[in-house]
């Protein structure tokens, strides 16, 4: 049994959450960063944080596919509000999917994204991003606003991008999809373990229309870190340590802050 980090969540879509959590604790997790991606979700998993402090972690977002104009304002102003309880902004980013630009152009997106980029630039917090077919224009903007920790979850972009992801030093994050989505393993093989991280994205099925299909939950992290460890042919213990370390030191986690564990 290793230690883990679920570093990317969406707990309050999950119906039994008590259990979920039990089975989480019981399987070795140590933590798992909540996100939040609008409005009525970054009250719940502020609630959530609370219910299980120590082991669940807030980040307060507003995914490109949950954008409503009406809720816009509000949202920043609530998140500037709670921004103390957060250990990261997201989660955040851009999605040009056609079926999300139809309600949320490219500008639209880009420009909530500036905004969302600036409040953790101004208050110092890591940000999680969300790019999917929007792999350049997400990292020019992250880079650009001076964003200096970053996590770009389940990234399946080109190697082009993904050099200067590295490059600039900001993480990656393996899902489940690591064991079979070839280029989700094609990313992890080519990112460093030290800006690696581990994720579920949970309740997301992975394996859709396959036989193996599954409705994903933070004890999954595990196929994550098996996933990755096949993939880059590395020891699982390896994967784990670094993975958590640096967990710890992006979100600045408990077991961090109190320097029981280091760096790599």
């Amino acid at each position: 049994m290793y230690q883990l980090i679920d570093t990317h969540a969406h707990l309050e879509e999950i119906d039994n959450l008590e259990k979920t959590i039990k089975e989480a604790r019981s399987s070795g997790l140590i933590a798992i960063i909540a996100v939040g991606p609008d409005y009525k979700s970054n009250q719940q998993v502020l609630q959530i944080a609370k219910e299980y402090e120590g082991f669940v972690y807030p980040a307060l977002g507003l995914h490109p596919s949950r954008i409503k104009k009406t809720e816009f304002d509000s949202t920043l102003e609530f998140i500037e509000a709670k921004i103390d309880q957060a250990v990261c902004i997201g989660e955040i980013g851009l999605d040009y999917h056609k079926k999300i630009r139809v309600f949320a152009d490219k500008d639209l997106q880009q420009s909530v994204f500036r905004e969302m980029l600036g409040i953790a630039k101004k208050y110092r917090k890591p940000v999680s991003v969300h790019s999917r077919y929007a792999w350049r224009d997400a990292f020019n903007l992250v880079a650009e606003s001076g964003i200096e920790e970053a996590v770009f979850h389940w990234y399946t972009g080109p190697s082009s991008v993904l050099c200067e992801i590295i490059g600039q030093g900001y993480f990656l994050s393996a899902t489940p999809a690591v064991e079979y989505h070839e280029e989700h393993r094609r990313v992890i093989k080519e990112t460093p373990p030290k800006q690696l991280l581990l994720e579920t994205d949970c309740p997301v099925v992975y394996g859709w229309g396959r036989e193996f299909a599954f409705e994903s939950r933070p004890a999954d992290i595990y196929r994550s870190l098996k996933g990755v460890a096949a993939a880059k042919r590395m020891d699982e213990t390896e994967v784990a340590e670094a993975t958590t370390a640096n967990a710890e030191r992006l979100f600045q986690l408990h077991s961090y802050t109190k320097g029981s564990t280091e760096y790599p």
